[in-house]
């Protein structure tokens, strides 16, 4: 038997405004970035600075490796996150979309502090300003 219509969740467009609130209550995020080799998407913890994600990472890694390669400058990167509750079939995704480029010692004195969950060094510091924020949600009518 067909589920009804109107049992289904919806689908809406969030605006820039709730898409903020919704990136300034998460700790975990993913970059997505292009490394030379193609599209690549990387965990990071983050806070959120404004309108722009603020996320550390080590020196040696991909993620590092690869925004810096634009310096001075910035380099298009993407970062996302979402909650789902699968059993109810509901949640909601946000998208930002701009510039990566490293942050400065000064900077980094300026920003509220990111604790990464992994162990190991992450001295590499980035500010992802946001020049595009989408975001949808799927809830219950």
């Amino acid at each position: 038997m067909a589920a009804n219509s109107s049992d289904k969740p919806v689908l809406e467009e969030l605006d820039r405004a709730e898409c903020l609130r919704l990136l300034a209550g998460g700790t975990v995020g993913r970059v997505a970035f292009d490394d030379g080799e193609g599209p690549t998407v990387v965990p990071v913890n983050y806070t959120l600075d404004g309108d722009a994600v603020i996320f550390r990472t080590s020196l040696e890694g991909r993620l590092s490796r690869s925004l810096l390669s634009v310096v001075p400058g910035e380099v298009r990167a993407a970062f996302q996150v979402d909650r789902f509750d699968e059993e109810d079939h509901e949640g909601w995704s946000v998208l930002l979309r701009g510039g990566a480029h490293p942050l400065s010692d000064g900077e980094i004195a300026q920003v509220e502090p990111v604790e990464p969950w992994p162990g190991g060094e992450r001295d590499a510091w980035f500010r992802l300003a946001a020049h595009e924020v989408t975001g949808r949600r799927v809830r219950r009518p």
